[in-house]
């Protein structure tokens, strides 16, 4: 079970960080997925929009712990995956569980981003960010496999034209919808050759 993973009632919910575990991780240095130390390097598993914004919902792992979750979490692996709001305990939702956007569907792709560096952030609701530094190597990840080019393409273009249209029916400044595109020129030069 990673070690993130809150325990309610006795029951592991995987949707649902525990208590401290992000302070701890920050504090400590611990990888986010086993809680072992961390070394001088952090990844960081993210779907295209982490890309397109450098931003990760979650502290750092281990290199093989994050390959691990692209490989083995649900939400990750399976295409049609949904997350799921439905029996969350009392005052947790899907739009408060995580910082950030919580995107309700499944990525599509899922790149393990690895740099010695990030920063963080506080987002709009009190919630923590990572802005990862430059990536030293990044690895790609479909339905628990290493991903194709094209699948990866794919889910970048699929997952630009769902934030084109979120940003549209927001009335997004003109800035942000610039900033948008040119993070997808970012993420894609990134693709497995």
């Amino acid at each position: 079970m990673p070690w993130f993973v809150a325990v309610i009632d006795g029951v592991p919910d995987f949707r649902i960080v525990a208590r401290g575990k992000v302070d701890e991780a920050i504090a400590f240095g611990r990888c986010f997925i086993c809680g072992s130390p961390l070394g001088r390097w952090g990844s960081f598993a993210i779907g295209p929009l982490g890309l397109f914004n450098r931003m990760a919902p979650e502290p750092p792992a281990h290199k093989d712990c994050a390959c691990y979750a692209a490989c083995a979490c649900p939400f990750l692996v399976r295409p049609s995956m949904k997350r799921r709001g439905a029996g969350l305990p009392e005052g947790h939702s899907l739009a408060t569980h995580t910082p950030g956007i919580a995107m309700p569907h499944n990525p599509g792709a899922t790149a393990v981003w690895t740099t010695r560096s990030h920063e963080i952030i506080a987002d709009e609701r009190g919630g923590t960010l990572f802005r990862m530094g430059d990536p030293e190597d990044v690895l790609w990840f479909v339905e628990g496999r290493a991903a194709a080019r094209d699948e990866v393409l794919a889910a970048c273009g699929a997952e630009l034209d769902r934030m084109r249209a979120l940003m549209q029916a927001e009335g997004a400044p003109a800035s942000d919808r610039a900033a948008l595109e040119a993070g997808y020129v970012y993420a894609v030069t990134f693709a497995p050759t």
